[in-house]
């Protein structure tokens, strides 16, 4: 019986998706399946849960946001990925992104599409909720990104998004990264481990 592939439910805003995304390649090949990348739009998430982004809900809380910065310091040292650069132009809307991400995958080049649009939101930030600039970007990248934002308007793509984003919801999830196998949740780039063992039935 092959083990369950874990799925990964990701917004482009998120660092801590971003983190994520690095450290999965080599779980991947400890494991021996392939995660599952859904998208879904974190701001869709946080106005049904009522829940903030981490700069916000760690804003004016001692020591809080530095044990926040030491964790992501060990869990890059631990995954061995490389950190992001903070984008200057946070928070960026991430509807149209998120939108083309879904058209990707409809057109086949999602997994590309995935790691350029990661790319140019945390490893060389840009203001990608400006569409000349998220075009300019993406099109660097080797896609066709006027293809992918145009398709990114139709209904079935806007649904698949809103599907994806109901559906995260109503199992549980309030926030990116979340991960699932089967049915068990786990929240956070730190979890990482647990899903890892989970998927390996340890």
């Amino acid at each position: 019986m092959s083990p369950t592939a874990p799925q990964f439910m990701f917004d482009f805003g998120s660092p801590n998706a971003f983190l994520s995304h690095g450290a999965i390649p080599a779980i991947e090949r400890r494991i021996g399946v392939r995660f599952e990348y859904v998208p879904v739009l974190l701001g869709g998430i946080f106005k049904a849960t009522n829940n903030k982004s981490p700069a916000e809900s760690l804003a004016g809380i001692k020591n809080k946001r530095e044990f926040h910065a030491l964790e992501t310091e060990r869990f890059v040292k631990r995954f061995h990925v490389r950190p992001y650069a903070w984008n200057p132009f946070f928070p960026v809307n991430t509807l149209n992104l998120m939108r083309a991400a879904i058209a990707a995958q409809f057109e086949g080049v999602f997994e590309k599409y995935v790691d350029a649009a990661f790319y140019h939101m945390w490893t060389e930030p840009k203001k990608m909720d400006d569409p000349d600039i998220a075009l300019r970007a993406l099109a660097a990248s080797g896609l066709d990104a006027a293809r992918l934002f145009a398709r990114a308007q139709d209904a079935d793509v806007k649904a698949g998004l809103i599907e994806n984003t109901q559906s995260a919801v109503a199992r549980g999830a309030f926030g990116s990264p979340t991960f699932f196998v089967g049915n068990e949740m786990f929240f956070g780039k730190e979890q990482l481990r647990d899903v890892e063992e989970a998927v390996l039935g340890k």
